[in-house]
């Protein structure tokens, strides 16, 4: 009976070979080669205390398909057939969060684990909208339903970390190794029932440099116009994932190729089109990717900021030419442009404030006399204009050498700086920058491309020059 449903709501057709699946592949440690050293604590923690409830407890998903990579996650998921209240009364601190399908976090000190009840096949009464997106859908069932329900075969894979063995309902195994990414079941269903479907394809053949099967790829181009249709905070929230997944610039160029970028961000292809728009994107998205793979923290603000600069540049051009003052115009700008995205992208107060910052900032940097060089090193997003800046010098966008000016006053002591401001004086590079090329001081770092890396990735940078 089960079986049939399952056919009926998302067929078989992308299930390789026709297999059974209702019966897990059940794959032992001498095959998977796991690393148990690579399993968080916390993750077998929760699994042991599951299991020794009487409940079945599984780390699944990502992070089980991340241990057959031989990587160490970043999250781990756990999965059971214990529901979401008789998780909660297990674990300390514990809490059901969720409305489309409940979940539990459950938190041990900094750490967040996420328990999922295994869920069951959609019904058809679930509330859906008039494109077939699910909107609720709090239909608990068995570990096979539950496989069928996860949406890429590498992505339903169950792990018990009691007896170390590997439960694989949809051969995700054997694309792990032929490094292909399959979604489960029928293709346009899948998509039409949760159209983010599409950013996540995207985003995990980009960061796993994973081939997208044929049939998972061909609906997309026609489908991706369903992604208007969910709500922006869910859609904004996987854009983050996808830019910071340490693969952001393959991620672009992937939603380019897919047809996924428009209405995300429309603008894309005209700033990818213009020299100055890719090289400058290229660096800071270049940037992000080598913090990340280092680490280190990367702020939303900086790299929304620089993924949407270009526009607001074009608007800036356009309201001083219509006659505004400079700084009044970059505000008319930022404003439009923030006005535009928030709509369509749900940024957060914080991160849209965080772009204003830094954006309106960069006129201020002109300002080489008096106590203005100084005020703006008081600034709370100093570092983030600045790392800003030498992106821009970078780029070809503006000279290189007030670049060079900022970062010797930034590092100097009070005397360095003095001698700086008298130099400006002297060359008239007040408002326009310095006039004669200064060779760089001893010690000091000279800032090229490779030096914006450096400044826009250093612990202190743009990503987290405000304490994130």
């Amino acid at each position: 009976m089960i079986k049939k449903l399952i056919r009926k709501i998302l067929g078989t057709k992308n299930n390789k070979g026709g297999r059974d699946t209702s019966t897990p592949i059940v794959i032992g440690p001498d095959e998977h080669r796991i690393e148990p050293r690579l399993l968080s604590n916390n993750a077998v923690r929760v699994t042991s205390t599951l299991q020794e409830a009487g409940f079945e407890a599984f780390v699944v998903g990502g992070a089980v398909r991340d241990l057959l990579l031989g990587v160490k996650p970043k999250d781990f998921d756990i999965a059971t057939n214990a529901t979401p209240e008789q998780v909660r009364k297990l674990f300390r601190r514990a809490f059901i969060i969720g409305k489309r399908f409940q979940i539990v976090h459950v938190i041990f000190g900094q750490d967040l684990l996420e328990v999922t009840t295994f869920r069951g096949t959609t019904s058809d009464s679930a509330p859906k909208d008039e494109h077939g997106r699910v909107l609720r859908d709090n239909t608990f069932g068995s570990q096979a339903e539950d496989a069928v329900r996860r949406d890429f075969t590498i992505n339903a894979m169950y792990y018990n970390p009691a007896n170390e063995q590997v439960l694989d309902y949809h051969g995700g195994i054997d694309d792990i190794r032929a490094r292909t990414l399959r979604i489960i079941g029928q293709p346009e269903a899948r998509y039409r029932e949760d159209p983010v479907r599409m950013l996540r394809v995207v985003r995990f053949a980009a960061k796993l440099k994973f081939t997208i099967e044929p049939e998972t790829a061909a609906p997309i181009p026609v489908m991706a116009p369903l992604i208007n249709n969910v709500p922006a905070a869910r859609v904004f929230d996987e854009m983050l994932k996808l830019l910071m997944s340490g693969q952001a610039l393959a991620c672009l160029q992937q939603l380019r190729k897919e047809g996924l970028h428009h209405g995300l961000l429309p603008l894309l292809d005209v700033v990818l089109e213009q020299p100055l728009g890719v090289k400058f994107v290229t660096l800071a998205l270049d940037s992000t990717d080598a913090r990340i793979v280092a680490g280190k923290t990367v702020s939303p603000g900086f790299l929304f900021a620089s993924l949407l600069w270009h526009q607001v540049l074009e608007k800036w051009t356009a309201y001083r030419a219509a006659g505004e003052l400079p700084i009044p115009a970059l505000h008319l700008a930022a404003d439009d442009v923030l006005d535009s995205q928030t709509e369509k992208l749900a940024l957060q107060r914080k991160i849209g404030t965080d772009m204003r910052d830094i954006w309106s900032m960069q006129p201020r940097f002109e300002r080489r006399t008096g106590k203005s060089p100084h005020k703006l090193l008081e600034h709370p997003r100093f570092r983030a204009g600045y790392d800003f800046l030498l992106l821009r010098c970078a780029s070809g966008e503006i000279d290189g050498e007030i670049g060079q000016w900022w970062t010797d006053f930034y590092e100097g002591d009070e005397i360095a700086r003095e001698e700086l401001l008298s130099n400006v004086g002297r060359a008239g590079g007040g408002e326009g920058g310095v006039k004669k090329k200064r060779a760089p001081r001893r010690g000091g770092r000279s800032k090229g491309a490779a030096g914006v890396a450096e400044g826009a990735g250093g612990d202190a940078g743009g990503h987290g020059g405000d304490g994130e």
